[in-house]
């Protein structure tokens, strides 16, 4: 590179950029300094009293955040794909029927790492606008109807990552009762644990699967899993093969703190940091929060005369809002335009939704000013991108924003 800025064949490359990138993907999320610093210390040795204390500290703390007092976690050193696979292969064997909910590409995924476990994946459709207590009913009705007990489990997503749209996980469990099955019932919450209330025990859910990177401020590479009473006698008669998922693996050295392998050590000095900050904070502030900005972004969307991918609002999701482009328009241009002039990212349309979506990741560590920076950069590069809309989202947020404020 020449003093000038240019490269040695006389072409302008692009230098350092000021600032911080705003990282507005509904994940992995903004790491907050003091779990950066929680993890920035000498790794310790996992067999030692010292690592046993920390142990116990995210296991225990963990269950706080899924709400059970009466089931345990898992933690794995894996995305949220290696929670999906526990869940299942903990507690099921090959052949079984699970019914599943289509509310969108993560469900979608689940229901083919499924299909590859030799498992029978039992599928009921929507149109990706709503969350799957829409299928309520539907529910009901497929259980009722096998009097034969072929569907082992009922896998829904609490809040499907790329579509907006949040589950009532109670009605679900509702829809099991009402037709009196012995079904499991399992629920994905990666991109709402932490962000969106959730209630294990309360709502009766035998496995949850959750993830590091999203409202619990980490970086990608814990995995979750809560587990019932009821799912964990199930595993004793489970025939799908597994090792490091083993629920059973993990159980004796976990009573102590430890693990059946080398623990992602650094990252559970964060995990540690991180729950005491959702604490210090309390869920349920934590919580109101999240609802508090999802409103404001979804204000700012209406008066851009843009519209919100959820259609009820009984589904609106409180950690990311998916916005719908105009007819004719790219949502991954308009996203390349964002990136580029203003250094921002924000979530792209998957599958069925590509291009035809972005979407706006409002959780974790996140507060007004990040809210009212990450709009400014929409509407701007809405501008730029010559996408129709009208020039009022931030304000109509920030009206909203300044109404809503603590004193």
């Amino acid at each position: 590179m020449a003093p000038d800025g240019t490269s040695k064949t006389g072409h302008n490359q692009p230098g350092r950029v000021a600032g911080r990138h705003f990282l507005q993907i509904p994940g992995p999320t903004n790491v907050p300094d003091r779990i950066l610093r929680a993890m920035d210390a000498p790794t310790m040795d996992h067999r030692s009293p010292a690592f046993g204390r920390l142990g116990l500290a995210c296991l225990e703390g963990m269950k706080t955040i899924f709400k059970t007092e009466k089931g345990r976690v898992f933690i794995y050193p894996a995305s949220g794909t290696g929670a999906w696979e526990a869940a299942l292969v903990n507690t099921l064997s090959a052949g079984d029927r699970v019914l599943m909910v289509q509310t969108g590409h993560f469900a979608l995924l689940w229901k083919k790492l499924a299909e590859r476990l030799a498992l029978v994946p039992q599928f009921i459709d929507t149109d990706w606008r709503v969350g799957a207590d829409a299928a309520a009913a539907e529910i009901e009705a497929t259980l009722a109807a096998d009097t034969a007990g072929a569907i082992k489990a009922v896998c829904v997503v609490h809040n499907e990552t790329s579509t907006g749209c949040t589950t009532d996980v109670a009605a679900i469990r509702r829809a099991i009762d009402a037709a009196h099955h012995p079904a499991l019932l399992m629920v994905d919450t990666i991109s709402s644990l932490a962000s969106i209330d959730y209630r294990h025990d309360e709502w009766g859910v035998d496995v949850t699967v959750g993830g590091s990177q999203k409202g619990l401020m980490l970086p990608p590479g814990l995995s979750f899993t809560a587990v019932s009473d009821k799912a964990m006698a199930l595993n004793e008669k489970a025939g799908l093969p597994r090792s490091f998922w083993s629920w059973e693996e993990h159980a004796g050295p976990n009573a102590t703190g430890y693990f059946p392998y080398t623990p992602a050590t650094n990252i559970l000095y964060g995990l540690e940091a991180a729950i005491d900050m959702l604490h210090e904070e309390g869920l349920e502030n934590v919580f109101a929060r999240h609802d508090r900005h999802a409103e404001a972004t979804r204000r700012a969307v209406r008066a851009w005369g843009l519209e919100v991918l959820c259609r009820e609002e009984r589904n609106y999701s409180s950690s990311l809002t998916a916005v719908m482009m105009p007819e004719g328009h790219s949502a991954d241009g308009l996203r390349a335009k964002i990136r580029d002039a203003f250094d921002m990212s924000l979530g792209n349309g998957l599958s069925r939704l590509a291009d035809r979506v972005f979407r706006i990741g409002h959780l974790g560590d996140f507060n007004d000013l990040t809210l009212m920076g990450t709009l400014a950069g929409i509407e701007m590069g809405l501008g730029l991108a010559k996408v129709p809309h009208k020039k009022a989202g931030v304000a109509a947020a920030m009206e909203y924003l300044a109404a809503t404020a603590r004193a």
